[in-house]
């Protein structure tokens, strides 16, 4: 197998060995550890002398042996036989057999419900997951929190101690406590996908196997919480936006905005699947955050060409959003919306209030948005002074080559 594949395969299961290894021996922090460890074997061995017929079971048989190593060396070092009692939850001991066959049940959505425990605060909820489940370095989450890399090591390191300080069961919650940590597994999802659709950094626009493993977990947690309509709304959502994804990029891996896209190249299966599920989500409410953003996507995805766009109905939508979720970014797409409608100047005025705003007043977003509204207002030198901020501010090289090709273009003009 090349070693791209290897890598494809590894990242795909890890998330799922981490959980089997969790349930058969309830250490999450040391669990993780040997999950670690048997992925870097398997990404030495696999493509040397190829890959198991079953990698899931040899991965977990490898970290399960990693894993009863690190147990007995701790067990040596605290020289205490009641210090095992401590470290397994209850009911457990040292698990079975590293070499027990494997139990082929996917484990990735308990996991995934574990991540986002009630003594963990929000942050670290989604920290954690994004770690374990959704398999972002500690850098790209770091990065996506604003925070330091060793900021962010400390507080993943200090939220898994917690999970395996607090003795609970390795199992889905029952049905009050499961609700009470829906909104953060959502969230977390969301992130996980928006990683995989929009790079945070590095050289490609996209990590597919990030949000295909995102719609992936949507589909798990809505066929446990079918009534629930704002999962469906998520699920809606992330399909609607993935469905554009083979036309985000040319041959080269440059990115191209939605309005210059090859509509052809669009999956219209994912766009058939998303807007039936919004349309049976929005009747029955209570209408959420995720609901509406899957409508203005599918509004984007229904329309034949870029022109024919209903940019009132977006507009609208919006304007909806803001009443529930106030966020900088809802605000920043808003005036997007309102450009389109009303033209550039009103949504420059909107603009110029999110600049006092420290959540997003740093982030290219803002820049490349003013970029391209002072663009349509024919302030072509501010254009590009403004395109050139943006890709100051993006680590992500395909759309700092992007906006550094606008402000280019602007310059020859």
């Amino acid at each position: 197998m090349p070693d791209t594949e290897a890598e494809d395969l590894l990242r795909r299961l890890a998330p799922r060995v981490l959980g089997a290894v969790v349930r058969r021996y309830g250490h999450f922090d040391t669990a993780e550890d040997a999950v670690q460890e048997a992925l870097l074997a398997a990404a030495v061995q696999w493509p040397r002398d190829g890959t198991p017929d079953n990698p899931r079971g040899w991965l977990i048989t490898v970290a399960s042996r990693r894993l009863t190593d690190l147990l007995r060396s701790q067990q040596a070092r605290q020289r205490r036989e009641d210090t095992v009692a401590r470290w397994t939850l209850p009911g457990q001991w040292l698990a079975p057999a590293a070499d027990s066959p494997a139990a082929e049940s996917d484990d990735t959505l308990i996991l995934l419900f574990l991540c986002c425990h009630p003594s963990l605060s929000p942050a670290s909820q989604i920290a954690l997951t994004l770690r374990a489940v959704g398999g972002l370095t500690t850098a790209e989450i770091a990065r996506a929190f604003l925070v330091p890399e060793a900021t962010m090591t400390r507080r993943i390191s200090r939220a898994k101690q917690r999970i395996s300080d607090s003795g609970i069961p390795f199992g889905m919650p029952p049905g009050p406590e499961r609700s009470k940590r829906l909104g953060a597994v959502s969230r977390v999802l969301y992130l996980i996908f928006n990683e995989g659709y929009a790079s945070t950094s590095g050289p490609a626009l996209q990590r597919h196997e990030l949000s295909a493993e995102a719609i992936r977990l949507a589909r798990m947690t809505r066929r446990l919480l079918p009534d629930d309509s704002e999962v469906t709304g998520l699920l809606a959502l992330m399909l609607l936006t993935d469905a554009r994804q083979a036309a985000r990029t040319g041959p080269d891996g440059g990115l191209i905005p939605m309005a210059e896209q090859d509509r052809s190249r669009w999956n219209a299966g994912y766009i058939a699947e998303g807007v039936a599920l919004i349309t049976d989500a929005l009747p029955r409410g209570p209408t959420g955050p995720y609901q509406l953003q899957a409508a203005i996507a599918a509004i984007h995805d229904e329309a034949p060409a870029a022109e024919a766009t209903d940019w009132p109905q977006i507009m609208a939508l919006y304007e909806l959003l803001l009443r529930i979720s106030d966020t900088p970014v809802v605000r920043l797409n808003h005036a997007v919306a309102v450009a389109m409608v009303h033209g550039a100047r009103p949504a420059l005025a909107l603009l110029a209030e999110l600049e006092a705003d420290d959540r997003i007043a740093g982030d290219h977003r803002l820049h490349a948005v003013r970029a391209h509204l002072l663009e349509m207002a024919g302030d072509l030198v501010a254009a590009r002074d403004s395109y050139q901020a943006a890709a100051r501010r993006t680590t992500s090289f395909p759309q700092q080559r992007y906006l550094h090709a606008r402000a280019a273009r602007l310059a020859d003009a």
